[in-house]
C-alpha cells in the first residue's frame, strides 16, 4: 500500500507504508541482491570507492502528521538517503521526509539507528536535508562513512550506474544498470502530494531497478560517485527510473545548509516549446521560447506579457527554448534572480518586438498550510495566492476543505472536499490562524455556526452544529 497515490503514471518509489512482505518476494531479493554484488566483485573499477559509498547509504524511517480525512493521524514511511559529510548531513528526497515529519530515525551501514532532525526541504527539486543527532553518534560511539559526489554533466547515455537504497525496505540493496538519457523531461508533472516538483531541472534516466522505498538513495558511478538521487519510477513500466541530477542536488544542498530554505523568483510565465512552430511565428530556428498562458495578477500579466507572446532574450541574454528540454534551464534562470528585481523581457509579438520590464515576486506553492478540527470532522489548507491565481479567484485568503469526516458536523451540514470556506459567523477567515481561533472560542463553548463558502464560484451557506 502506497502512502501517497499520484494519478499520474509517474509514480514516487519512496515513502511506501512497509507492513512487511511475503517470503518469495524477500527471497526474489536477496538473489537479485546476490548477482548484483558478483558483478561488481568482478568490476576492477569497483573498489574502494565503491565500499566506501556502500558505507554511506542509509534507511530512513519516517513518521509524519497527515490531515487529509477530517482528522490527524500519523502515517509511517520509509526510504533511503546518503550521507554527505563527517557533520552528519544526510540527502533524500523531499517526498519521503516532509516539513510534516514528527519522527525521523536514520538506519547506518552498521544496523544502528540515531534520530535525525530535519534541515531543510525543498519540493520543487524533490530534495530533503537531514542532519542526524551527532551528539547520540558521539555518546553511543557509533562511526559512519560518507560519500563522495560525482559531476552529472559528464555523464552519457550507455555509462554503467548503480542505485543503492532500500526497496520495500530491504536494506543494503544495490541494482546495476546504464544511464539512458541524461536530459529527460516530463511535460505533465502531478508533483508531491499537490506540491510543485521538477520545474527548474531535467531528470537523469536509467533502467537501474528503482523500487519503493528506493527514493532518496543515491546513483553512482562504478567507482561509488554519486551523480544523482533516484526519485521516481514509471508504474507499469520495464527499468525506467529517473533521478535528480548531482548538479542540481549540491546547489540545493549549499543553500539549504546556508538558509534551511530556497528562495526563488516568480514572474507568472507558464512556458511551451516552440519546436515546429517556429514557422507560424517567422522566427528562425533554435529562437526564443513560447508563452503559453500567464497567471492571472502576476508580475508578467501587469507588465503587460501575453500569452502567445515569444521570449527573445532575459535582461539582454537570448534563449532557446525549442526543445521541451531546454525550458527548465530557463525557468531556473528566472527563478534564480532575488526577489524584488526588475528582469527585463524582450519579447516578439507578431511583427513586432517589444521590452516588457517585471519585478519578480517570491515564488510560493499552490499548497498551503493544512489543519484538521477533529470535533468538526473538517480538514483544511490555507489558500495560497499561487492556488488562488491558477482557480481564477479574486482574490486569496480562506481555507480550501481537503476532506471530511463521516457523521461528523461537518459532513452532516454539507461541505464538501473543494469548498472554500471564506466567513464564519460573517468573520471573515484571512487565513488559517483566524480559523483555528475561532475553532478555540467553538472548542470551549460549543454553539451552531454560519459557515459562507464559495462552491464552484458561488456562495453558498452551511450551518454546522455541535
Amino acid at each position: 500500500m502506497l502512502k501517497e497515490s499520484n494519478p499520474s503514471s509517474i509514480t514516487h518509489p519512496g515513502r511506501r507504508m512497509f507492513f512487511g512482505y511475503g517470503l518469495l518476494v524477500a527471497l526474489a531479493a536477496v538473489m537479485v541482491g546476490c548477482r548484483t554484488q558478483d558483478a561488481l566483485e568482478n568490476d576492477s573499477s569497483a573498489g574502494d570507492g565503491f565500499d566506501n559509498l556502500l558505507q554511506s547509504v542509509v534507511r530512513i524511517d519516517v513518521r509524519e502528521l497527515d490531515f487529509d480525512s477530517g482528522s490527524k493521524r500519523f502515517l509511517s514511511g520509509v526510504g533511503s538517503g546518503v550521507i554527505l559529510g563527517e557533520d552528519g548531513l544526510v540527502l533524500t528526497n523531499a517526498h519521503v521526509v516532509s516539513t510534516r515529519a514528527v519522527e525521523i530515525s536514520v538506519t547506518l551501514a552498521n544496523l544502528e539507528r540515531v534520530h535525525a532532525e530535519l534541515i531543510g526541504w525543498d519540493h520543487w527539486t524533490d530534495l530533503a536535508l537531514l542532519r542526524i543527532d551527532m551528539s547520540e553518534v558521539e555518546r553511543r560511539n557509533l562511526t559512519f562513512a560518507h560519500a563522495a559526489f560525482g559531476d552529472s554533466e559528464t555523464l552519457r547515455p550507455g555509462q554503467t550506474v548503480y542505485a543503492v537504497g532500500t526497496p520495500h525496505g530491504l536494506t543494503r540493496t544495490v541494482t546495476k544498470g546504464i544511464i539512458s538519457n541524461t536530459d529527460r523531461y516530463f511535460e505533465t508533472n502531478n508533483g508531491i502530494n499537490g506540491y510543485e516538483t521538477g520545474y527548474f531541472n531535467t531528470w537523469l534516466q536509467t533502467d537501474a531497478a528503482i523500487n519503493p522505498g528506493n527514493s532518496g538513495g543515491p546513483l553512482v558511478t562504478t567507482e561509488g560517485r554519486v551523480i544523482g538521487i533516484n526519485s521516481r519510477t514509471y508504474m507499469g513500466a520495464e527499468n525506467l527510473g529517473f533521478a535528480i541530477p548531482s548538479s542540481t542536488a549540491l546547489r540545493v544542498v549549499a543553500e539549504l545548509v546556508r538558509n534551511g530554505e530556497i528562495v526563488r523568483s516568480y514572474v507568472g510565465l507558464v512556458p511551451g516549446s516552440l519546436r515546429d512552430l517556429e514557422s507560424f511565428y517567422n522566427l528562425e530556428i533554435n529562437t526564443g521560447m513560447l508563452i503559453n498562458s500567464v497567471d492571472p495578477g502576476s508580475p508578467a500579466s501587469e507588465a503587460g506579457v501575453r500569452p502567445g507572446d515569444v521570449v527573445l532574450a532575459i535582461n539582454d541574454e537570448k534563449v532557446d527554448g525549442r526543445f521541451p528540454e531546454q525550458l527548465p534551464p530557463i525557468q531556473n534562470m528566472i527563478a534564480s534572480y532575488p526577489v524584488g528585481a526588475v528582469i527585463r523581457l524582450t519579447l516578439k509579438r507578431g511583427t513586432e518586438e517589444i521590452v516588457a520590464d517585471v519585478t519578480s515576486e517570491r515564488l510560493e506553492s499552490r499548497v498551503g498550510d493544512e489543519w484538521a478540527f477533529e470535533k468538526w470532522g473538517l480538514s483544511v489548507r490555507e489558500v495560497s495566492r499561487a492556488f488562488a491565481r491558477e482557480n481564477r479567484l479574486k482574490k486569496e485568503g480562506g481555507v480550501l476543505v481537503i476532506g471530511t469526516q463521516s457523521a461528523y458536523p461537518a459532513a452532516k451540514a454539507g461541505l464538501n472536499r473543494g469548498d472554500i470556506i471564506t466567513k464564519i459567523n460573517d468573520e471573515t477567515i484571512d487565513n488559517l490562524a483566524r480559523m483555528q481561533g475561532i475553532y478555540g472560542d467553538f472548542d470551549t463553548n460549543p454553539q451552531s455556526m454560519l459557515f459562507e463558502t464559495l462552491r464552484n464560484r458561488s456562495v453558498s451557506f452551511f450551518v454546522l452544529k455541535p
